[in-house]
């Protein structure tokens, strides 16, 4: 058989064109393998120490020669983190979408974890590992994973439960017709549906735990030291001492590991994502990806998905044809499940009765004082919140639909915000606030900033997802009706991005309330600015072991949070389902 020396597509011109293609087969085939063992192996390297002796002194260095192996630490918690996010999100939003009694009680649910800010997780979780693993060092990185992990999962979850619910009818329908188990359902046009939102959500969750990352891995409980080897800690350390070069240090690394991740996974998946649009019209300027190109033409993969994953994808189908056909998905549950229920429902009653007992008699060490302070606070977060959603959405809104409709301008803003949302506000914010002080601005509008800084993206991906979302028939019948600027936003804008941009709010709500417990509480170097707060509550009771104090505040910020999910967010969730859908 003759040789080609026609060249991939993706090489482009140069000396590199000159090999043929099936040595660049080979080549790619040895790459994406070499690739894959040094990742194998730095995991397991990394993940040996988890396993070591517990150390209860652990000294971050400010040396910049550490900082690639605290990424490669912050890298694995992360991507952990992110897994477990992943597969509770789908869980979750699966079981709330499509069960009306559990609805009533996950949504509100959902809520209030969402509105817990980490700190308020922080001691407990970190304990409660450290004492199931006492002698080893994987209590303190499951608890650091598990902490990352409550400032992930929230917006995927709502995500994928706002994607359930705006399904169209008329694919409902035809699954119905199809008689789609629930397997084929989920597969076929479930997941496909939520796809692009899924995708959006995850860049900003895994933006949030690089936010995060900071507290999680510098906590300090009273005289126990739970700080961790990572980039977050490497970031705190710096900017506590006020060292400018370490911090520019570990913000260029970082910013680094964002645009590698940027590469060879979020564009990949982008573009994959892309096919899952739903339009009778195929865009001409589909997003691309070079990655993804090399893994299409890596002839070791194509061997792998035909010969190990494409049999097992149809195993799993015909398992499930065979097991969950429509007559057992009717028949009423056998008695064993039905008790089984019943019996952890009972337990969760009991722990929850517990667990309130408990809390009363721990509130009862407060006084009025107390009280006056939750509740001045409380006013004056709301405020702050409202303030950040205002302003985030005020420029979100329109730069996101800019970024959705232009795939040019999308494969430079993407890595952009990707960075700006990743880097953490609180290496920042010495900065702004030496400069707020010197202005007079203080903390009062340093905090606003910084909830800012934390909390904008949340409304920008979800809009950017939602504008990249619209199918291109339905751009392309506005431009054959000349619709004007004003009636492109009012009758096809608007009404697309309407359920992308609920969930981007209630999520970016969620992450106000909980950015606040760092946005009025910072220390720099020896001193510690303060302000009017909730938030600053919550710290401070941290600070000083003031468990009372710290359960008020997060039981009044979980009350506050739900009370405008209730009011607001709820009823916007079902104008989304029931008006804003895209359905024949």
């Amino acid at each position: 058989m003759a040789r080609t020396w026609q060249p991939i597509r993706i090489l482009g011109k140069g000396p590199w064109s000159l090999l043929p293609a099936q040595t660049w087969s080979v080549l790619t085939d040895f790459i994406i393998f070499a690739g894959g063992l040094s990742v194998f192996y730095a995991v397991m390297v990394l993940a040996r120490s988890w396993f070591g002796p517990f150390n209860p002194h652990v000294e971050i260095s400010r040396d910049p020669t550490k900082l690639p192996m605290y990424a490669a630490y912050s890298l694995l918690r992360i991507a952990v983190a992110y897994v477990l996010s992943l597969g509770f999100a789908l869980v979750y939003g699966y079981v709330a979408a499509y069960n009306a009694k559990a609805e009533r009680i996950m949504i509100p649910l959902l809520d209030i974890l969402q509105s817990i800010p980490v700190l308020s997780f922080l001691p407990g979780v970190m304990l409660a590992m450290v004492a199931l693993f006492p002698h080893h060092q994987i209590g303190v990185e499951m608890g650091a994973i598990l902490l990352i992990f409550t400032g992930q999962v929230w917006n995927m979850a709502f995500s994928f439960y706002s994607s359930l619910k705006s399904i169209p009818r008329d694919m409902r329908e035809a699954a119905a017709i199809c008689r789609f188990n629930w397997y084929q359902r989920f597969t076929q046009f479930e997941l496909p549906y939520a796809a692009i939102g899924l995708v959006w959500n995850s860049m900003m969750s895994v933006a949030g735990g690089w936010f995060f990352l900071m507290a999680c891995e510098m906590f300090v409980l009273g005289d126990r030291d739970f700080r961790l080897p990572g980039l977050g800690s490497y970031l705190q350390t710096a900017a506590s001492a006020g060292d400018t070069q370490a911090i520019l240090w570990g913000i260029a690394v970082m910013i680094a590991v964002i645009v590698l991740l940027d590469q060879i996974v979020w564009r990949p998946v982008i573009a994959w994502a892309e096919k899952f649009k739903i339009e009778q019209v195929e865009r001409a300027d589909a997003p691309r990806s070079w990655f993804l190109n090399v893994i299409e033409h890596s002839r070791g993969l194509m061997k792998l998905r035909k010969r190990a994953l494409r049999p097992l994808r149809e195993r799993l189908a015909m398992y499930f044809a065979h097991h969950h056909h429509d007559g057992e998905e009717d028949a009423p549950p056998a008695a064993w499940k039905v008790w089984t229920g019943r019996a952890i429902a009972v337990l969760a009653v009991l722990a929850i009765l517990y667990a309130v007992t408990r809390a009363i008699v721990m509130l009862t060490g407060l006084n009025g004082w107390d009280y006056r302070v939750l509740l001045t606070g409380a006013g004056a977060t709301f405020l702050r919140v409202v303030a950040a959603l205002v302003i985030g959405a005020a420029w979100t809104i329109p730069a996101g639909v800019a970024i959705g409709f232009s795939p040019k301008l999308a494969r430079i803003a993407q890595p952009l915000a990707q960075i700006a949302a990743s880097v953490p506000a609180t290496a920042l914010f010495p900065i702004v606030l030496l400069l707020l002080i010197r202005i007079g601005g203080g903390l009062g509008v340093g905090s606003i900033v910084l909830l800012l800084l934390g909390t904008q993206w949340y409304i920008l991906f979800n809009v950017i997802a939602g504008a990249m979302a619209i199918p291109t028939d339905l751009k392309e019948a506005a431009a054959l009706f000349k619709f004007n600027r004003t009636q492109r936003w009012r009758r096809l804008i608007l009404p697309a991005i309407f359920p992308y941009l609920i969930t981007g709010m209630v999520t970016a709500s969620g992450g106000a309330w909980n950015a606040s417990i760092v946005a009025e509480y910072f220390r720099l170097k020896d001193k510690t600015y303060t302000t009017v707060g909730l938030g600053a509550t919550i710290s401070r009771a941290t600070d000083t072991g003031n468990f009372a104090l710290l359960l008020a505040s997060t039981i009044v910020m979980a009350i506050v949070v739900v009370t405008v999910n209730r009011l607001l967010w709820r009823r916007m969730y079902r104008l989304a389902a029931t008006r804003y859908t895209l359905e024949a």
